[in-house]
């Protein structure tokens, strides 16, 4: 134990400041070392060093844990351990106490030790674990207590569906979905994505989404919580291929929506835009297709409500405002949401969508 704190004491911790090219460049050498790349939604890095050589990085992200790496030369000498302290603490004093990491399943007994708790894993490719034992079920608790909030004659048997939306912003094409699902089920479960990483907030798509369907009265709107998983937030560092990032993120989301959500909202049905545009999304489906009715969940693909033989979707409303568009939308998007963009604060919305238009 001696000679190993004397071993681990020569290390010196440092925060890398990815601002600086020198620092990110060493830091992206380093990880390709470890057959990892550096993910893009990073905003905290640390790293050990051995006099002026890195052996150790890992990285914060929102609330996930990331490209957390060490040298092979300097394994099992407790600086996994270090890192993942250093990350929670560092979450902890930004308000972010419930973590989550993505790794490879090789890595599970690391993070089991390190109080991290296994969700879901598919083989070879991933394994998601959080740091609350109960964290999952606390969030299906809270999901059975909205639906029994919001639906007051629940009978056996019911008839259940769901929807999965990002509504980046609400258009006429999500109404036209989710009442397309609704008129086939006695009980439609909407989620709406809530991170943020989307142009529109997530406070503020949710928003739209309940106003939009108020007139259904058998449609729960959940916000989609930690364990609905998008493509946006999904992280892809470890996994070299673009086509098998894509599917691994949609069945990673696919294996809790069937393991744990749909069992407790006793959901029989997906609903699904069809994706004429989206390559991922349409891969994404094309998962979904292999996976659910496997395991009793039937999936509807509903084909696209069309403006002059053209999908409506959220990124044509968001190109129309960034043209400056605005009278052109109104064909596009229910009333409460145009009159949302017209309104004082979407202004700053506005600005960014457009400022983003400019840039291309």
């Amino acid at each position: 134990m001696g000679n190993l704190k004397m071993w681990y004491d020569t290390f010196s911790k440092q925060t890398v400041n990815l601002q600086v090219e020198e620092e990110r460049i060493q830091l992206e050498e380093f990880l390709k070392r470890q057959n990892l790349a550096l993910d893009p939604e990073v905003d905290y890095t640390i790293a050990f060093f051995e006099n002026e050589k890195m052996v150790a990085t890992g990285s914060l992200g929102g609330k996930i844990l990331k490209c957390i790496a060490v040298d092979e030369e300097y394994q099992n000498m407790g600086l996994s351990a270090k890192l993942v302290t250093n990350l929670i603490h560092e979450a902890c004093s930004r308000g972010r106490t419930h973590l989550f990491i993505y790794t490879k399943p090789e890595n599970k007994n690391i993070f089991t030790d390190l109080g991290f708790y296994p969700i879901v894993e598919i083989p070879t490719k991933v394994i998601l674990m959080e740091n609350r034992p109960n964290g999952i079920k606390n969030c299906l608790n809270q999901l059975i207590k909205e639906k029994k909030d919001s639906i007051s004659d629940i009978s056996n048997n019911t008839s259940t569906g769901a929807v999965v939306v990002n509504c980046n912003p609400f258009t006429l094409g999500h109404r036209y979905l989710i009442e397309y699902a609704a008129s086939k089920c006695q009980i439609l479960h909407v989620f709406v994505l809530e991170e943020d990483k989307s142009i529109f907030p997530s406070a503020i798509r949710y928003r739209l989404v309940r106003e939009g369907v108020q007139h259904l009265d058998n449609v729960v709107v959940h916000q989609g919580k930690d364990y609905i998983i998008s493509e946006a937030t999904f992280p892809s560092y470890f996994i070299k291929e673009y086509q098998d990032i894509v599917e691994t993120h949609a069945k990673l989301d696919l294996e809790i929506f069937k393991s744990y959500i749909a069992p407790s909202l006793e959901i029989q049905k997906r609903f699904v835009g069809e994706e004429p545009c989206c390559k991922v999304t349409a891969a994404y489906n094309s998962v979904m297709q292999e996976i659910l009715p496997a395991h009793g969940i039937e999936v509807q693909i509903i084909p696209r409500l069309r403006d002059e033989g053209m999908p409506i979707s959220a990124s044509r409303v968001r190109e129309l405002v960034g043209e400056g568009k605005l009278s052109e939308v109104k064909k596009l998007v229910p009333n409460h949401t145009y009159e949302f963009l017209l309104s004082v604060e979407a202004e700053v919305i506005i600005q960014q969508i457009q400022a983003n238009h400019k840039k291309y």
